[in-house]
C-alpha cells in the first residue's frame, strides 16, 4: 500500500515538492554558514519524494542547546512559510476523502518543516 501511495503521490505533485526542497539545498550549500540548513532541506526533500510508510521522530542525539538555536533560526526564515504552504496543501487535498492520506503527507511534512533539527526519518512499522 505505502508503494501506491507513494507512486499516487509522485504523480500528483510530491516530484515537484522534494524537486523545490532539492534546488533550496543546493543554493543554501553555496555558502558555509547555509550547509547545516542545507543538509535539513535535503531531509525534507528525502520525505517529500516518498512520504508513505515513512515519520519523521525526535532523534536520539536531538539534545542540547544548538538543535533549539538553529531550529529557532530556521523558523524565522524560512520555516514558518514552508509550514504554512504545507497547511493550504493539506486543506485542498483534505475537501476529497480520497485527498485525505495525502493531507496527511503535508501535515507530517509541515511538521519536520517547522523544527528539522534533532529530527530523523524512519520506515514506520
Amino acid at each position: 500500500m505505502n508503494t501506491i501511495g507513494n507512486i499516487i503521490w509522485i504523480v500528483f505533485g510530491g516530484f515537484l515538492i522534494a524537486l523545490m526542497y532539492l534546488l533550496g539545498s543546493l543554493l543554501l550549500m553555496l555558502t558555509i554558514v547555509g550547509i547545516p540548513f542545507g543538509i535539513q532541506t535535503l531531509k525534507m526533500a528525502n520525505l517529500a519524494l516518498f512520504p508513505f510508510g515513512r515519520e519523521a521522530v525526535q532523534g536520539e542525539r536531538a539534545g542540547g542547546c544548538l538543535y533549539i538555536v538553529m531550529n529557532i533560526i530556521w523558523l524565522l526564515v524560512a520555516g514558518i512559510e514552508i509550514a504554512l504552504t504545507h497547511l493550504v496543501l493539506a486543506l485542498l487535498f483534505a475537501i476529497t476523502i480520497i485527498g485525505i492520506p495525502f493531507a496527511l503527507q503535508h501535515l507530517k511534512l509541515a511538521y519536520l518543516a517547522l523544527v528539522p533539527f534533532g529530527m530523523d526519518i524512519r520506515a514506520t512499522r
